[in-house]
């Protein structure tokens, strides 16, 4: 009987495994495991064993598959303290119950009808852009999403507490990527500064989340949004969602419905910026679709170059740029033998740069999106939303809230980057870039 072997990888330190590699630029470790060592490789972070996997049909495995024998391995629990047990960090029964109360909130027909709060917030955006003047695309994109996620999802607005959020939400990333890459964390309830810091950025994401669920309770009734739906929804054991829940849910629906939206809109403002040739076709798209009226959810299937944009976009800079899951029993991936315990790493970053699935994979190419080329290229390649049965809930609403955005704004304007300004992609959560996209804007 031939035993499979342990996947491949490059040696580490004794104690630090491959932490220094992986804390100086993530994304390069990664290309580099691939490239160098194949569909499955092997590394360490400290005492953490991990394997790398890039090729479709053990991405299939692990998704799909053979999916029950994965779960949300260490990496997640450090966002446990701030979703607690929402639908990203759930398992098993629970997840599942979960995932059917809120699945009614993301049909098509009901998608189609947050479409013209997608559209009223883009145009609000649009008229407080000042041409000639400086400023951080993704600061822009991450408040428009925002309000866009709470008015549609929620029926709130709370276009007054985006500063609040947003500075939150950076010392949520600053902390997440400090813990992921360190070899010894200290629980989160001792009170050092940095432990200080993320309890107040949890306490005004709390505060917002609490104010929302306790407007609406005392409101009573269905507005027709997500959260009337999930205070009203009933299991099949007729059980109703806790306060607890209900934050829990709300808090994971909020921070990832607009974080992710909004940087796959800041990355490909920062492509067409660069891509002229681009950004004219796009627009020549809209002109010929819309002239100048108001683009509707019943536009999207006749703007098929302006999904291609997004689609290319989020190839190079997919927002969540890797994911994970970690083995419950011994297995086999790819040929090679996972000890149980083992964290599995998919990365986008690298699927989507793979040169066998992607010709000229650096370049920014919206036509590769021919119908033929996606029918050739295998199902767990290109996964900006992941995969399976945990497949992003929200993937439709995303694409159609970016699509509309898109189509709003590229009429009207045009981004100029400001030359002098670094835009570097920053792993964390999610693919943000580090010190934000500096641009002007020109209108038409």
């Amino acid at each position: 009987m031939i035993v499979a072997s342990r996947p491949p990888g490059p040696p580490g330190h004794w104690l630090l495994g491959h932490l220094p590699e992986f804390r100086r630029d993530k994304l390069a470790f990664y290309t580099r495991l691939a490239r160098e060592f194949g569909n499955v490789a092997s590394f360490r972070l400290g005492w953490h064993a991990l394997a790398l996997v890039s090729h479709p049909d053990a991405i299939e495995q692990l998704l799909v598959t053979d999916h029950r024998n994965f779960v949300k391995p260490y990496i997640y629990q450090l966002l446990r303290p701030t979703l607690g047990n929402g639908l990203l960090l759930s398992e098993g029964a629970f997840w599942l119950r979960q995932r059917r109360l809120l699945q009614p909130a993301f049909h098509k027909q009901r998608i189609d009808t947050y479409a013209p709060i997608v559209v009223e917030y883009a145009r609000r955006l649009l008229d407080r852009i000042d041409a000639g003047k400086p400023r951080d695309l993704h600061d822009d994109m991450m408040q428009l999403t925002a309000n866009i996620v709470t008015k549609a999802l929620l029926d709130v607005d709370v276009s007054d507490h985006t500063d609040g959020v947003a500075e939150a939400l950076d010392c949520m990333m600053h902390d997440f990527s400090a813990r992921f890459e360190s070899v010894w964390q200290l629980p989160v309830w001792v009170p050092t500064p940095t432990n200080l810091r993320l309890k107040r950025a949890r306490g005004v994401l709390n505060a917002v989340i609490h104010k929302i669920i306790q407007q609406r309770r005392a409101a009573g009734g269905d507005r027709g949004d997500l959260l009337s739906m999930l205070i009203q929804a009933r299991d099949e054991n007729n059980g109703v969602m806790t306060d607890r829940q209900l934050r829990d849910e709300v808090m994971t629906l909020f921070l990832a419905g607009h974080e992710t939206t909004a940087n796959a809109l800041s990355w490909t403002w920062y492509l067409l910026a660069q891509h002229p040739e681009v950004e004219d076709k796009l627009r020549a798209e809209l002109q010929s679709v819309l002239a100048d009226r108001t683009p509707t959810a019943q536009d999207l299937p006749r703007l098929p170059y302006t999904e291609r944009v997004v689609l290319e976009s989020m190839r190079l800079y997919p927002p969540v740029y890797g994911f994970s899951r970690q083995a419950v029993e011994p297995c086999t991936i790819g040929g090679f033998a996972i000890p149980a315990g083992t964290t599995l790493i998919m990365a986008q970053w690298v699927l989507h740069r793979d040169p066998r699935w992607f010709p000229d994979p650096e370049r920014f190419n919206p036509d590769r999106w021919t119908p033929e080329f996606t029918k050739q290229l295998p199902k767990y390649v290109y996964i900006p939303f992941g995969a399976g049965p945990r497949v992003c809930i929200g993937n439709t609403f995303a694409m159609m809230e970016a699509i509309l955005v898109l189509a709003v704004l590229a009429p009207h304007i045009r981004f100029r980057l400001v030359a002098e300004h670094p835009v570097i992609p920053w792993p964390s959560i999610t693919l943000r870039p580090k010190h934000g996209i500096q641009a002007t804007a020109e209108r038409i």
